[in-house]
């Protein structure tokens, strides 16, 4: 039976970003990956489509750390970043517990969309790939009593939409249509793919 060939180990993934979920999801990849917070800024304008919002964050947070990530061989940098969107506004992270739990009581029931962006940039030649993917997400009807307790736990607080499916908040969702990392915030498969046009082969 043949075997699958090793990750190439002249490869390095530069993650520009310090999320524990992504860290954790990029190290299935079988690279050696280097962490380097990006701290690029979030402002969007007004009007952007989900799309266009995920994939410029992306953009930013890689560019961001490019320059730095130059002195490191074989450097491939990953940006990534996530929105929940519900009735074509965009959620992002709770300003506080109170944001938290009014984003809960609008998510309660019903669906919405959750977008990941995705951003690859060879250090060496600059070269760049930019996309996104998309999820549907269906939540299960939730009690203010349910809302206070998984606000309460903390959790909610750093996450868009106030959830971590990954995590306690697994609990409140009834089901999704499409690709659940990509609601984690970084879609393996499709990273894999698109580090294949990089002449990567993974696994």
């Amino acid at each position: 039976m043949s075997q699958l060939a090793a990750p190439d180990r002249r490869v390095t993934l530069v993650l520009a970003s310090t999320s524990p979920r992504r860290q954790q999801l990029i190290g299935l990849l079988g690279l050696p990956v280097e962490v380097m917070p990006s701290h690029a800024g979030e402002d969007t304008p007004d009007g952007w489509s989900p799309e266009r919002i995920v994939e410029e964050l992306s953009r930013r947070k890689a560019e961001a750390v490019l320059e730095r990530a130059g002195e490191i061989e074989g450097a491939i940098v990953v940006g990534s970043d996530t929105i929940v969107v519900l009735d074509g506004d965009v959620l992002g992270k709770p300003r506080d517990a109170d944001d938290a739990v009014s984003m809960l009581k609008r998510l309660s029931g019903r669906g919405h969309e959750v977008f990941t962006g995705l951003c690859c940039i060879q250090a060496a030649s600059g070269r760049k790939m930019v996309s996104h993917r998309r999820t549907r997400v269906f939540m299960r009807e939730l009690t203010e009593s349910q809302i206070a307790r998984y606000v309460a736990s903390g959790e909610p607080l750093d996450k868009a939409g106030a959830y971590g499916i990954q995590e306690i908040g697994a609990m409140l969702v009834d089901r999704i249509e499409g690709d659940f990392f990509t609601v984690v915030g970084l879609p393996v498969s499709h990273l894999a793919s698109q580090l294949s046009e990089f002449g990567l082969e993974l696994p």
